[in-house]
């Protein structure tokens, strides 16, 4: 896999969403909703602010599962997939929605799997990685 975005993203959308980028794919799930949130509390458009938190929030499940907190995970997890379906696009600031949660279902959807995903063993799973397509979309 390539680069995660161009200079051209780098030039086109906010410094809080390409550091919150770096951060989550290299596993520091923690550091890129802190980053993320700092965007997501100041003047962004209904579109974006519905965005970023489901990106918080998708972040913050993997934290949880590193924390061995199952459960919030799967909570968190399952508010992101409503918040993505909520934006009703498939391509948001250059994210490819439904690849990135097809990459999230592979990782995470074993926590729907039971009523208390604390009674399962936590599987191997490939942790999704965020790669911007080319175009540079607007966002509000």
């Amino acid at each position: 896999m390539g680069p995660p975005y161009t200079d051209a993203h780098i030039a086109a959308y906010p410094v809080e969403y390409i550091a919150g980028i770096d951060l989550y794919n290299a596993g520091e799930f923690h550091a890129a909703h802190d980053v993320w949130e700092e965007r997501w509390m100041g003047e962004v458009g209904p579109k974006e602010k519905l965005f970023l938190q489901a990106m918080i929030q998708s972040a913050v499940a993997f934290h949880h599962l590193e924390i061995g907190r199952p459960g919030a995970a799967r909570q968190m997890y399952t508010r992101a997939k409503e918040k993505f379906a909520r934006l009703e696009t498939r391509v948001f600031m250059s994210l490819d929605l439904e690849e990135y949660q097809d990459q999230l279902d592979a990782a995470l959807s074993w926590l729907l799997t039971v009523p208390d995903p604390r009674e399962i063993t936590q599987p191997d799973f490939q942790v999704p990685k965020i790669c911007l397509l080319a175009e540079i979309n607007q966002y509000d």
